[in-house]
């Protein structure tokens, strides 16, 4: 079986967020749980991508409901999660590189039906549902957690299972350095940390970073499933429904949203950075 790490919302290798991806063309249903974590341990990466392909007139099979074209599932190096956005887009960078896919994919996952669509420009749209923006009050140590005192905290439902936290700038969002085990103990996922770009001629509107600890990752470098309340959130300050996103600290992406309603688009790039064989059967 092939095995692949693709840099998602990046053109550039060895930026955006690595994610592993596992194409599972001769299977009908996925293998035992265990064996998929092992693999995803073993990759150690913040998420691995499984999928396999459903029948022409397929419905969902492991999990959402309705038609569909490949069963989708992630896992980081310590757990099944409901929501992966830089896997899917992976995912479906590997389909159309490989003439597996053209045009638009439809995955069956945790989260429902989520379709990916290819551009002429190499680029993919994610269609992914809009988190919910829920007003809470800063959870007891979360400030002391983070090492910055929040000016809006909002919980993102449980499908994303963040807190989202509004930072006063940019330059403290990249200053962020949190106390990682006193995250992991305040919510069901992570922190969504997140600032008014300081020049937006640079070429985005918002800057991010995201620690999930939680889920065993601590800070992750691009996160789809995080755009999904980050749209909304700077949709509302900014006036605009089409932003762009920078998210990242050592490593950095770039994640274009344009917020549909209920539905939030995630546009960017990928690049595949290694491919090899998984001696290691099911």
């Amino acid at each position: 079986m092939r095995i692949r790490t693709v840099d998602a919302f990046t053109s550039t290798p060895f930026q955006g967020n690595p994610a592993g991806v596992l194409l599972l063309e001769d299977a009908t249903s996925f293998p035992k749980d265990d064996w998929l974590q092992h693999v995803a341990a073993e990759l150690n990466l913040a998420e691995t991508a499984f999928a396999h392909p459903l029948p022409p007139t397929g419905t969902a099979a492991h999990h959402g409901s309705g038609p569909a074209d490949w069963a989708l599932r992630w896992f980081t190096p310590t757990t099944e999660v409901d929501m992966c956005g830089h896997a899917t887009l992976a995912t479906a960078h590997v389909l159309h590189t490989t003439g597996t896919a053209t045009g638009t994919v439809r995955f069956t996952t945790r989260s429902g039906i989520l379709t990916s669509t290819a551009h002429p420009d190499g680029t993919l749209t994610l269609d992914f549902p809009t988190a919910p923006l829920n007003p809470v009050e800063a959870p007891p140590g979360l400030a002391e957690a983070l090492g910055v005192e929040p000016l809006t905290v909002l919980y993102t439902g449980d499908q994303v299972g963040d807190y989202l936290v509004e930072c006063r700038s940019e330059q403290e969002v990249r200053a962020l350095a949190p106390d990682l085990k006193a995250l992991a103990a305040l919510s069901r996922r992570g922190v969504i940390a997140t600032a008014p770009a300081e020049e937006p001629s640079r070429g985005y509107d918002f800057a991010t970073r995201c620690f999930f600890p939680a889920v065993g990752i601590d800070e992750d470098p691009v996160t789809g499933s995080a755009h999904t309340a980050l749209a909304p959130f700077w949709s509302a300050r900014l006036g605009r429904t089409e932003l762009t996103g920078l998210q990242g600290g050592a490593r950095t992406g770039l994640v274009r949203t344009a917020l549909h309603g209920d539905r939030t688009h995630l546009t960017g790039h990928a690049v595949t950075v290694l491919e090899g064989d998984l001696l290691t059967t099911p």
